[in-house]
């Protein structure tokens, strides 16, 4: 049976994350995923993908995440009509993040109108939220090892991967052959969300490298939050986080629950101040099963935080002082509400801004984790007096050692095993330690590269 495999996205890059195979006359898109940071990377969603969407007869999201999942509105509005297979978790999730992701089109793109801050007239969004609430319909949620068949010998099958609620592992069996997409994969010692599944088989292999090049710092990240809040709040200062809706946003609600109730820090105010995330919470609290915490301790995390939900409320808080600690989205500070306390709290030395996970090229999380004196936020350049702090070893991703481990779960090498999502020195430095470790046929494919997998 013909297979070949294009990299439509996820190379050179965490973001735009889209695998497209064509097996028996079947297309099939493995994520669908927006691209994210740098403006030639963000341009790449303008341009069409170049297969016809209507020409597809499945998606499978690998997790909810945008940079999987943020396409799949103007897929649909460009002619996709077929299923979405995904896990239930995730398509829960999709149907938070995905029309937040259009309405904060929507609105960056009123916004730069009427503030005449766009170099187009008129800044349209790339979707809008009707447009992601429309395609939520064709998404059909699955379980973890379930076998769907897809046609007459192609059947998919999900495993939990660990990296958030609902995240998987895909594995497709084509006519006996298996093909596996790790995407993000967790870490096996987590302190909330379970490890990643052992995978021991596969013929062809794509797996993820956004830590391919480093190993995260083993210091347990409670001790250096606890630092950092202790060290603002002294000073009357607030503790800024920009924070991932999902994922992110709950384990930092655990840790700080677990700083609070401990001693370690003040009963200092918590603000959660993202609408999506506090679903993604809710959320989290339905699916116990995926997830080490007790619902003891996911209302324990919850009844230490304030849920900001409305713009009012999010406005009052720039108007307030600390001590306060504030999550927003979005973790990488691309957009959302934390753009606005970034534009009231940064120019303040009191002040703390958190980093707590990967922060893509070209994003302004990455700009002001480099050091930069001041980012450009609505058209205005805010200075950036904070202090500024990163603590990575919050990151839901595996890191070069995890990956590798997980890895030898295999019982033999895969035909050829191919390196996406990660940042070029990542993808290969793990590349070169796949080679070298486990001997195994490895690569790094380029953007837009076709395969044949039956040469």
């Amino acid at each position: 049976m013909d297979m070949r495999l294009q990299f439509l996205g996820g190379t050179g890059t965490v973001t735009g994350s889209k695998y497209l195979l064509e097996v028996g006359g079947m297309r099939l898109l493995i994520d669908c995923g927006l691209f994210q940071g740098y403006k030639t990377l963000r341009l790449r969603n303008w341009a069409r993908v170049p297969v016809d969407p209507a020409s597809i007869d499945a998606v499978i999201l690998t997790h909810a995440h945008l940079d999987h999942s943020g396409y799949l509105p103007l897929l649909a509005k460009e002619g996709y009509r077929g299923p979405v297979y995904c896990t239930a978790a995730t398509r829960e999730l999709c149907e938070v993040l995905l029309p937040d992701s259009g309405r904060l089109q929507e609105e960056e793109a009123d916004y730069a109108n009427r503030k005449h801050s766009s170099r187009h007239e008129p800044a349209l969004p790339l979707y809008s939220e009707e447009d992601a609430r429309a395609c939520l319909l064709q998404l059909r949620p699955c379980a973890f090892d379930q076998e769907i068949r897809l046609g007459p010998k192609v059947a998919l099958r999900f495993w939990a991967a660990g990296h958030i609620l609902g995240a998987a592992i895909v594995e497709l069996n084509v006519d006996g052959k298996r093909i596996v997409f790790s995407g993000d994969l967790g870490r096996p010692h987590d302190r909330i969300m379970k490890p990643p599944m052992v995978i021991s088989q596969a013929d062809w292999l794509l797996v993820e490298s956004t830590y391919g090049n480093r190993q995260h710092d083993p210091e347990d990240p409670r001790v250096k939050l606890g630092q950092i809040i202790r060290r603002t709040v002294a000073q009357s200062g607030v503790v800024l986080i920009p924070t991932f809706a999902v994922g992110r946003a709950q384990s930092l609600l655990y840790l700080i629950h677990l700083l609070k109730a401990s001693g370690e820090i003040p009963q200092v105010p918590v603000y959660l101040n993202s609408p999506m995330a506090i679903d993604a919470t809710e959320i989290f609290m339905r699916h116990q099963g995926e997830h080490r915490l007790s619902r003891e301790q996911c209302e324990a995390m919850c009844r230490g935080a304030s849920m900001v939900q409305s713009a009012e409320e999010s406005i009052e808080l720039n108007r307030r002082h600390g001590p306060m600690i504030i999550l927003a989205a979005s973790g990488m500070a691309t957009g959302g509400r934390v753009l606005h306390h970034l534009k009231a709290f940064a120019p303040d030395a009191r002040n703390a801004i958190v980093f707590s996970g990967f922060q893509a090229g070209g994003t302004r999380g990455a700009a002001i984790l480099g050091g930069a004196s001041h980012v450009r936020i609505f058209g205005e350049e805010i200075p950036i007096r904070a202090s500024v702090d990163n603590i990575p070893n919050f990151s839901a991703h595996a890191d070069a050692d995890e990956i590798l481990g997980w890895l030898r779960g295999f019982r033999a090498a895969p035909r050829h095993t191919f390196i996406v999502h990660g940042e070029p020195d990542a993808a290969d430095s793990l590349r070169r330690r796949i080679a070298d470790e486990l001997h195994w046929p490895v690569s790094v494919p380029d953007y837009l590269q076709q395969v044949d997998l039956t040469a």
